[in-house]
Formats: C-alpha cells, structure tokens, sequence
C-alpha cells in the first residue's frame, strides 16, 4: 500500500512539511497565550467601583496635607474594597447631588455618612448600617440660649447642611421659630457660627467636636442639650453604603465585607483612631 501524502494545499511552494510545522507553531502561541490570560491575576479582572464622597467633613473625609483623601471612611472604604477584591476609586461629590449623581452613574456607590431614611430607601438600596454618629445644638459659650424653651428661640438664626437629617429634623420641628439658614457643608456651617452670623448650629457630634471643640472647656462653643439620634423616621437606622437599587449583588459584596471588618475587630481598631466614643449602631454591638 503506497504512503499517504497529504495534498499539496498551497501551490506557491509551501511543502507538506512546513505547512505541519507552521500549524504547530500556531497551535502551540495560542496555547501560550490562553494560559496567560488564565493565569492572569491583575486589577483588570477585579470589578471596577467609584465610591463617591462629600469633602470635607472631617473626620470622615478630608484632604490631608499633600491634597489626598483621608479620613475614617476612607480608611474603611479602602478596607472594604480590599476585602471584597473590588478596585475602587474615590469620587468627590458635593451632598446636594450626590443621589442624583449616583442614579445617573457618575460613580456606583455612595459611602459619605448617608443615613438611611425612609425617603432615601425610595431612592437608593441601602447596605445594612456601619455607624450611627447623634447630632447636637451647638452655640456660642456664655449665650443665655435654652434650647428647650421656644421663647427664647424665636428670631434665632440656626445653621444646617442642606439635605441632611439635620436640615429634616430642623425643618420638621423649628420652622416656625427659628431662621433656618442652609449651607452646602458641615464646615460652612461652623465657620458662620464662629463668625457669628448664626446663632445656632445643629450638626453631627464628630463635626462640632473637629471643627468647634465642644468637648475642649477652653473653646468659644459648647454643646446644648443632650446628643439626639431619634426619631428614627428622621434620624435612620445608621450610617450605610448606598448604591443603586438595581445593584443588590455589589450591595452583597459590601455587606459580607462589612460583616468581616466586625467579626474580627478591624472596625473597631478604625473607629478608634479616629473617635473616642462609639460609632458602633445598636445592630452591630
């Protein structure tokens, strides 16, 4: 029986035998590079996450001295984001749009304080709460202010940030008395009380504590009344992520991070640096 020979497919002169070996040669590059991208282990294959936050509300978030991001939710953030192998990157946005830039995919999540809110729940899927800092009166030491007696209130001048429960809760029981002025940050409102173009501030206990020192006997400001964190129809539930409702699974993935950084003390080795009371909401003691 005569040899098979295999037909000579390219006419210009390719033989047989370099037609073989060049089939082996392909075969043996696509080889290599299937197993390249198999073995490939870069950030390109990590989920890609923009986290946006309102700057500055120290000691949340700020700018240090070099102009980066800082802060404790920066620190959890990252921490977060490690954990859950998602490649995150911080997007600074300003409070009055941060909802509708998150709907309108500017970023993917929101991770700035946010507490959960009936409303907000309308709008957002909100992971379960990480924190729940109590808001607070703030004035001027030495004022005659009583902030349980509304007499004493009417004609007042009391700052808040926009959009915020404080703005809410305000809103809901001073509007009649007192002279609610808005500002687009927390800062903004303790620099006007400072020069004394408000008389009030209602802000978030760690804010007056960074920005006014109400817990230091020697500041200009102290703190009236108790620390406040209901009703909880105002106030929340806590501090969550936010992201978009469609987005349960990335809502997941920050939940089982989140359930981590508890399990094994890390929030609380955070908190710590940052805060010397706890932040910790009553679901997660």
């Amino acid at each position: 029986m005569p040899p098979l020979r295999l037909p000579d497919l390219h006419p210009t002169g390719t033989t047989p035998l370099k037609l073989a070996i060049a089939v082996l040669l392909v075969g043996a590059s696509l080889t290599s590079t299937v197993s390249a991208l198999a073995n490939d282990t870069s950030n390109d294959d990590r989920q890609q996450v923009r986290i946006a936050v309102d700057v500055p509300y120290p000691p949340f978030e700020y700018r240090n001295a070099d102009g980066e991001l800082a802060g404790f939710e920066i620190d959890l953030g990252n921490e977060l984001c490690q954990r859950a192998k998602l490649d995150c990157e911080w997007v600074v946005q300003g409070w009055d749009g941060i909802i509708p830039g998150l709907l309108s995919r500017k970023y993917d999540a929101i991770l700035s304080s946010m507490r959960i809110t009936p409303a907000r729940e309308q709008q957002v899927r909100f992971t379960e709460p990480y924190a729940m800092s109590p808001k607070v009166w703030v004035a001027r030491r030495g004022s005659d202010i009583d902030i349980d007696d509304m007499e004493t209130l009417k004609g007042l001048s009391v700052g808040v940030q926009r959009g915020t429960t404080q703005d809410n809760y305000v809103a809901e029981r001073y509007s009649d008395t007192l002279d609610i002025q808005r500002y687009s940050t927390a800062a903004d409102v303790a620099l006007d009380l400072q020069s004394q173009r408000l008389d009030l501030a209602f802000l978030n206990y760690p804010v007056a504590l960074d920005t006014l020192e109400v817990d230091n006997t020697d500041s200009d400001f102290v703190q009236l009344g108790p620390q406040i964190n209901s009703p909880e129809s105002i106030f929340g539930k806590g501090n969550a992520i936010a992201v978009r409702p469609r987005d349960k699974a990335l809502a997941n993935t920050f939940n089982q991070a989140l359930d981590s950084i508890y399990t094994d003390g890390t929030f609380v080795e955070l908190m710590e640096q940052y805060f010397d009371y706890d932040l910790r909401p009553a679901s997660r003691k």
